[in-house]
């Protein structure tokens, strides 16, 4: 379980609090207004940013004060970052071992995850060869080798056209589903918390609201929903 406890997070005039709880393997949607502080919640969690007040905990263990590697957290980020100068498999071999000094088993594990997104017989290439969705399955298979049980998506595919995207929200559904995965997903596409979330959080006005049902979300939005959304 994933647990946000009284977290209040504070930077210059800006403020977001959040305490609520979601159970191991669920798919939770993040939206909310540009500015909102989504990202920065992923952030937290990750342990890039720190909290003024409460904790992070997961399956009962606090993360607070733990470094970003320390934590049981992928984290996959819109521009994928991914490296030019490195073939697709070194860049995946880097969620193993940043110094690239794979062994063999290092290296059967990145070309089963390259093979498992799609990928396989593409590890020798570079980013700047493979188009937008494949640079995508990569950075999507790099998360996979560090087999970390949370995975937070900043809104990792929002610069794909809709039926790529969908089709990478699938696939991420599935990887989640066979490795009982946590997902918390940022999106700005009320449409991609419904293809493949459970439940969604909204963030608005220094609040990350307890998760709904994705279909009570949907079907009796609140005040702040239906201001999202139009």
């Amino acid at each position: 379980m994933l647990t946000l406890e009284r977290l209040d997070i504070v930077q210059g005039d800006f403020r977001l609090t959040a305490d609520w709880a979601v159970p191991q393997g669920a798919r939770v949607a993040l939206i909310g207004p540009s500015g909102a502080g989504k990202s920065t919640l992923l952030s937290v969690i990750a342990g890039f940013f720190g909290a003024r007040a409460g904790r992070v905990l997961w399956e009962g263990a606090d993360l607070t004060g733990k470094a970003p590697g320390a934590r049981p957290v992928a984290m996959l980020f819109q521009d994928g970052n991914l490296f030019p100068h490195l073939t697709a498999g070194q860049n995946v071999g880097l969620g193993i071992r940043p110094d690239l000094r794979l062994k063999p088993g290092d290296r059967a594990r990145v070309a089963s995850a390259l093979a498992r997104v799609g990928l396989g017989g593409f590890a020798d290439r570079r980013p700047g060869s493979l188009s937008g969705g494949q640079q995508s399955r990569v950075a999507l298979a790099r998360v996979l080798v560090q087999s970390r049980p949370l995975l937070l998506l900043d809104e990792a595919f929002a610069a794909l056209g809709p039926a790529l995207r969908a089709e990478m929200l699938d696939l991420v559904a599935e990887l989640c589903d066979e490795r009982g995965a946590t997902l918390l997903m940022v999106s700005h596409a009320p449409e991609d918390a419904r293809r493949i979330a459970d439940s969604l959080v909204m963030v608005d006005d220094g609040v990350a609201e307890a998760p709904v049902p994705t279909s009570e979300a949907f079907s009796a939005p609140s005040d702040k929903m239906r201001r999202y959304l139009g």
